[in-house]
């Protein structure tokens, strides 16, 4: 695929032109407080450099997944506040997406200042499946920019969903593709295109089914796939382990059985932890205690016990195979990690990337939000991406509609 840049589009002039720029302000909110703002911070250089060079901004975004009508509880105020406090530039957010107060707040813009619209998914037709519906809305957005606009993705967390403020917008403006986005294309082709060997992945998280296509594309190109979090259960059981109270999704045991087997003759190593943390129940301060993964209904909890992280000797072994990887990719922590008694197993993941000489990627979603509450700063590793979803199915190898809408 060959885009068009932003600094193609700098050097064409955007003073006193609106640019709608398409952002990742989906973060985690605790009431209206962010507590990540990872993806904040990832949207302000193309912002800046936008406003910098005299464009007026306008912005959209979405948080949370609204039914299609405005709910207080998903508006974007408190990243638009954690943005404006960040920015160097003015910064505001308009009442709605396209209605008066966008409209006026647009019309009102000055030359390098930004103004983020409501969420849009607070608009039914943003996610329609429907193209005419989707079209009406961009129509409506793309009008906000008047006669000059233009149209920049940078929402890279986005573009694995055929929406309107992604998709039919790109169809109707001159486009250009953010430099967040670029660099995450970037990353992920060393993933699957350019790959230093031993490539070693791990993946963790609660369902095993949200993971099997990119297991599917994984073996034989990745050396070794590590498995953690919920969905360990599930291979647990496919080798003929009762997982007790753990989660565990039984219809996906025939597929997990066959991937192993296609691993094995693809000469992909699966690598299943030998001790897990079990406790009483799903709760911070559950009483819990270390046993070997095959043998975790012979815990203190009998049947009833939740496996809730992977065991200490397992942390060692995943993190001796990253330490002697030159390639890691790690999408999903390998426990409870918001609970600090089932958190030493991602720990352990996330400091053994932060000692190895690899290129290492973090994969975004709960795996990045894990890193920075375990107390790690973003430079520790090669990559940390803004889109867990996209990030997995790029490397499924899916065709993602926000990028291939940029294909010039």
């Amino acid at each position: 695929m060959t885009f068009h840049t932003l600094d193609e589009l700098i050097a064409d002039g955007v003073r006193g032109r609106y640019v709608l720029v398409r952002s990742d302000l989906n973060v985690p909110l605790d009431g209206s407080t962010v507590t990540d703002d990872g993806r904040i911070k990832a949207s302000l250089p193309v912002l800046s450099k936008l406003t910098d060079a005299g464009a007026r901004v306008l912005v959209t975004a979405h948080l949370g997944r609204p039914k299609g009508a405005p709910d207080a509880k998903y508006s974007l105020k408190p990243a638009v506040d954690r943005l404006a406090s960040l920015a160097s530039f003015k910064v505001s957010l308009a009442d709605d997406t396209v209605g008066e107060s966008a409209t006026a707040a647009a019309a009102a813009l000055a030359d390098g200042e930004a103004l983020v619209l409501e969420n849009v998914r607070f608009d039914a037709r943003e996610t329609s499946k429907d193209d005419a519906e989707r079209g009406a809305f961009a129509d409506e957005l793309v009008a906000l920019t008047g006669a000059n606009g233009a149209f920049v993705d940078d929402a890279f967390g986005a573009v694995h969903r055929r929406h309107a403020s992604v998709y039919d917008v790109a169809t109707r403006l001159p486009s250009y593709q953010g430099d967040l986005v670029r660099t995450e294309v970037e990353v992920l082709r060393k993933l699957t295109d350019d790959t230093q060997r031993p490539y070693v992945v791990v993946l963790g998280g609660s369902k095993v089914s949200d993971k099997l296509a990119v297991i599917a594309n994984l073996i034989g190109k990745a050396d070794t796939i590590m498995v953690g979090g919920g969905m360990l259960f599930t291979f647990l059981a496919a080798a003929g382990h009762k997982v007790a109270g753990s989660l565990l999704e039984e219809d996906q045991i025939p597929a997990v059985q066959d991937y192993l087997k296609r691993a094995a003759d693809a000469g992909t190593e699966f690598v299943v932890p030998t001790d897990v943390v079990v406790a009483e129940k799903f709760a911070a301060e559950a009483a819990h205690e270390t046993v070997p993964a095959d043998a975790i209904e012979s815990s203190s909890f009998g049947a009833a016990g939740i496996g809730l992280d992977i065991g200490p000797e397992s942390a060692s072994a995943f993190a001796d195979r990253i330490k002697g990887a030159r390639t890691v990719f790690w999408n999903g922590p390998m426990g409870v990690f918001e609970f600090p008694a089932f958190a030493a197993g991602t720990r352990a993941v996330a400091q053994a990337l932060t000692e190895t000489g690899a290129f290492t990627v973090v994969g975004g979603g709960d795996s990045a939000a894990a890193v920075r509450t375990l107390g790690f700063a973003d430079d520790q590793f090669g990559h940390i991406s803004t889109g867990g979803g996209a990030s997995l199915e790029y490397l499924e190898g899916k065709d993602l509609p926000g990028l291939s809408v940029l294909d010039r």
